[in-house]
């Protein structure tokens, strides 16, 4: 049977991948930052999983203000990186699992979750970064990838609370799955940053802490915080941290915290990192 085995929360600042690309990753401003990733890196290549599931969240690339699905999961054989408008990340192309996506959308649509299914969906920086993040600059990606999108762009976003019980319902979908795989799930964006308006530039030191502290000390705190706290106290982009919660969702209801990372700025934005497995 497959198994969820953890999950890793990390930042998606696209930054952070021009940074990679670019060889910028040793200079004085990004050294500190990517010193940081070198223990995820090193975890992710002993736990070695089958598959990844990424929770990210497409920036205007795959979709648009006029088309604008909840949650979509990708069941294609293959994503290719997207252009967003200064040519496609020079990374390997995502290669999925299709049965196993599949395998998940049916149980998801048969219980109450209303999922919308990709066959042809470029990835942005929203995907391609984290995988960056945490398996540095391979010729291809180790595992393959099911990208599972989520609106955090146009307001409704979903809740927090909606979030959490997807990753639940996630969690029971893989375990019921046959064949033998070992899958990790990532939860990716945030933390507290803006992009725009008098408040560009953001960045909330102490509720990013409070996030990371909470998804092992108080999750249901995490579960109450609305839309507009999210926009409040972390920026208007802060509320990309509704993703860690899907992920949060799939593990365990006890989970240890085997490494974080948290590094300031990274570009205009707060960049965290968080490894959590399975008690069992």
């Amino acid at each position: 049977m497959a198994k969820l085995i953890a999950g890793l929360g990390t930042s998606h600042v696209p930054a952070v991948g021009a940074a990679m690309d670019n060889g910028k990753t040793q200079e004085p401003y990004w050294k500190p930052l990517f010193d940081g990733y070198e223990p995820a890196r090193e975890w992710l290549r002993k736990v070695d999983p089958d598959v990844v599931i990424v929770v990210y969240n497409d920036h205007a690339n795959a979709f648009s203000i006029e088309l604008t699905p909840t949650f979509i999961i990708g069941a294609a054989d293959q994503f290719q990186p997207a252009d967003e408008g200064y040519g496609p990340r020079r990374v390997p192309v995502v290669h999925g699992h299709p049965d196993l996506a599949n395998h998940i959308i049916e149980h998801l649509v048969l219980n109450e979750f209303d999922m919308t299914t990709a066959l042809n969906m470029d990835v942005d920086h929203g995907l391609t970064v984290p995988l960056s993040v945490a398996c540095g600059q391979p010729e291809a990606w180790p595992f393959k990838v099911i990208p599972l999108a989520v609106n955090v762009i146009k307001y409704p976003q979903p809740h927090g609370r909606r979030c959490y019980a997807l990753g639940k319902a996630i969690r029971k979908a893989v375990d019921s799955y046959e064949e033998d795989l070992k899958v990790v799930i990532f939860g990716t964006g945030g933390m507290s940053h803006q992009l725009q308006g008098e408040r560009v530039g953001l960045i909330n030191k102490e509720f990013d802490i409070a996030f990371l502290d909470d998804l092992t000390a108080d999750v249901d705190r995490l579960l109450k915080i609305d839309h507009l706290e999210y926009m409040r106290d972390s920026g208007s982009e802060g509320i990309e941290l509704i993703m860690w919660l899907i992920m949060r969702g799939a593990l365990d209801e006890n989970v240890n915290e085997i490494y974080r990372h948290y590094h300031v700025p990274a570009s205009n934005t707060a960049a965290g990192l968080i490894i959590l497995e399975n008690e069992s």
